[in-house]
């Protein structure tokens, strides 16, 4: 007959000795591993790189609307784009069907942003185109072809291509029966104008006190039918 328990047999000293091995080798693993975050702290590199992601998504890319303004530099006026035609007036036609226009059909005056001006205070002098034929034509309205003259009685005190820069030559169609004007005016400084005086600061200064100018002005060739009178003071 066997006992009804038996004794567990005793375990050799060879196995005590790998388990405290494999323990010791655990205890050593786990704190290599310790120390090697301590060290690395490789969750840093991660935040950065993520904070550098981050940064580059959420900020917006600045693309600023731009306005370009085209200016056409001019020594003298050209006819203002804003036409105002009469009733009976009709759409232009294509420049390359128009035919030229005749001197007897273009009315040309000058203008001018006053009819007297204060002492220091210098004229601003345009032009006034209209079309008195029946048919579309066209015509040179650059700078080159226009010139506006400032006299006092016979003695010619000023002429705008005295010291013109750069003028330009434009082709414009005029519908039958259009009027327009230009846009940007041409300034009178209230000096004698001259060739060799264009660079010079000691342009002799034309009398005030209420004398009397008369201008006039040329385009495309064609001579305004009048002059304008202003009065200096």
């Amino acid at each position: 007959m066997t006992r009804a328990t038996t004794r567990k047999r005793r375990q050799s000293a060879a196995v005590y000795r790998r388990r405290r091995l494999m323990l010791v080798i655990g205890v050593l693993a786990l704190t290599g591993g310790i120390v090697w975050l301590l060290i690395a702290q490789p969750w840093l590199s991660f935040a950065a790189v993520w904070e550098a992601a981050v940064g580059d998504d959420e900020t917006p890319s600045s693309s600023p609307s731009v306005t370009r303004t085209v200016t056409t530099p001019s020594a003298s006026p050209t006819p203002s784009a804003t036409k105002t035609p009469t009733p009976e007036a009709t759409t232009p036609a294509p420049v390359g069907t128009a035919k030229p226009c005749v001197t007897s059909d273009i009315l040309v005056e000058a203008l001018s942003d006053a009819d007297t001006y204060a002492a220091g205070v210098n004229p601003k002098l345009s032009i006034r185109l209209t079309n008195e034929g029946e048919a579309d034509c066209t015509l040179n309205v650059g700078t080159t072809t226009q010139k506006f003259t400032v006299t006092s009685g016979d003695d010619v005190w000023w002429r705008s291509t005295d010291c013109q820069s750069e003028p330009s030559d434009m082709i414009a169609t005029l519908a039958a029966g259009q009027t327009v004007s230009s846009a940007t005016p041409v300034v009178w400084d209230r000096t004698r104008s001259s060739v060799s005086t264009c660079d010079t600061g000691n342009r002799p200064a034309a009398p005030g006190g209420g004398a009397s100018y008369h201008v006039t002005v040329e385009i495309g060739g064609i001579l305004s039918t009048s002059s304008k009178q202003i009065l200096l003071y």
